[in-house]
């Protein structure tokens, strides 16, 4: 994450839903250990446990805005332009040549655009994916708040990566592949797990430090609330400079003279794992730290080297999404990395990029379901109709019938010298642990947009 200037504090909130970026040489296989596909035959359409994602057809007509016989249009919005991270360009790049490939969604060759809008141009963009676009796809935006009444007002369909922001996530005609609704704490499973089972001996003794902006602040105030209702005891809060810290060592020496035993980090991870070098030191080591799953690559070991990551023990969330060092062991997760290989061979298989491809997914088999009279009303409520959906097997299951849900299923990663690994949180189905303690936050955080708030219903959705 580059940032410069006070602009800097309002990426902290990306950092709270990003992962840090994992990278795999494998390749010539087609996801399932099978020889890759013969040059100039056409690839298997078929992804994970997903049957004819993509493929030929006949259609006719422009049933649709972004629509013709022969395209569809898409949008993929990213900051990119401003944090140099192509991961969603990537995925879009990556799926829609591997779908085209295919035959396309019922012979109707995909067209994404990235809508790149370079941090703050987010009302822009979206105004003019409204003007071509027929859906936004495997995208997202650290201020997407900024642009849903538009999105809302064009009544286009938002089948994002991640949501961000309050007044974006759970709005309507969004369906996320992100698990949690607006209503719900998103990481009470891994915390509840944290102070109540793995390390009950920390709840009395709990901290978080976040980097300071106003978004964060917010996200700050939900992990207190949640904390206390799980019977938590907060003993220091703590905000540091977003454009960064030339020293560590004060936080650090706060954290032990407090004697924090529980520590949540907001923030980017080259500043996480600067704070954790000063705790070492200091010879203080926590019972855990929640690393956010930004940290979730190889970035993060790196910075912090084999001292600090065996000294502290570092958890990161993955809220249902298959862990990547894991792949060989699940075909969907595999076969992502796989089309990674032969796609986009220098981009970086990172968490984002597989829920982005999640999306993607999610998108291509709505669409096709809809066959030839393809349209944004068909799309968003095939993709509503999906009770259980895990984009082929790269996450635990979604019931995408229901916008506003707790999430069900999570998955605890550590970091180890040795890399990331599943920490020991019991998973009971599969590499995931559901039934999930849920929490639904009280406070003052906002409300997603509605139609309404922009003079539009569900009656106007064609």
């Amino acid at each position: 994450m580059r940032a410069h200037g006070t602009i800097a504090a309002v990426l902290v909130t990306t950092a709270l839903l990003t992962a840090g970026c994992g990278r795999d040489s494998s390749g010539g296989t087609d996801g399932e250990g099978r020889p890759a596909t013969a040059p100039g035959a056409a690839p298997s359409a078929d992804f994970g446990d997903l049957k004819n994602v993509c493929g030929p057809g006949d259609p006719t007509g422009a049933p649709a805005k972004g629509v013709t016989d022969k395209e569809i249009q898409v949008g993929v919005l990213s900051d990119v332009g401003f944090t140099k991270n192509p991961e969603f360009p990537n995925a879009a790049k990556v799926f829609t040549e591997w779908c085209n490939d295919a035959g396309g969604i019922h012979g109707r060759q995909l067209v994404p655009t990235v809508r790149d809008t370079k941090l703050v141009e987010v009302r822009q963009r979206v105004i003019e994916a409204c003007r071509d676009d027929f859906a936004l796809v495997g995208g997202s935006a650290a201020l997407d708040g900024l642009g849903v009444k538009e999105r809302l007002s064009c009544l286009m369909p938002d089948f994002a990566a991640q949501v961000v922001q309050r007044q974006n996530e759970g709005s309507d005609l969004q369906v996320s592949v992100q698990p949690g609704g607006p209503s719900y704490f998103r990481n009470a499973g891994m915390l509840h797990w944290a102070v109540t089972e793995a390390y009950p001996g920390s709840a009395g003794d709990l901290g978080i430090i976040a980097g300071d902006s106003p978004v964060t602040k917010m996200s700050l105030d939900q992990r207190v609330e949640t904390l206390k209702a799980f019977g938590g005891t907060i003993t220091y809060t703590d905000l540091y400079p977003a454009q960064g810290v030339s020293n560590w060592t004060p936080y650090a020496q706060a954290i032990k003279n407090k004697g924090v035993k529980g520590l949540i980090f907001m923030g980017d991870f080259g500043s996480l794992a600067k704070l954790e070098q000063a705790l070492t030191d200091m010879d203080y080591k926590l019972d855990w730290i929640d690393a956010n799953n930004n940290a979730y690559g190889p970035a993060f070991l790196k910075l912090a080297g084999p001292e600090v990551l065996a000294t502290q023990n570092n958890l990161a969330d993955l809220m249902g999404t298959f862990p990547l060092e894991k792949a060989a062991a699940n075909p969907a997760t595999k076969q992502v990395i796989d089309l990674f290989a032969k796609y986009a061979p220098e981009a970086q298989v990172t968490m984002p990029a597989v829920k982005a491809f999640s999306a993607w997914l999610l998108f291509a088999k709505s669409a096709a379901s809809c066959g030839d009279a393809l349209t944004r009303k068909c799309l968003y409520e095939a993709a509503r109709k999906e009770t259980a959906w895990t984009g082929g097997g790269l996450q635990a299951p979604l019931d995408l019938s229901v916008q506003d849900a707790p999430v069900n299923c999570f998955n605890v990663e550590k970091a180890t010298p040795d890399g990331w690994k599943p920490a020991d949180f019991k998973p009971d189905r599969g590499a995931y642990r559901c039934g999930a303690k849920a929490y639904k936050l009280t406070g003052p955080y906002g409300r997603p947009a509605t139609l309404k708030d922009v003079g539009k219903s569900m009656s106007d959705f064609k």
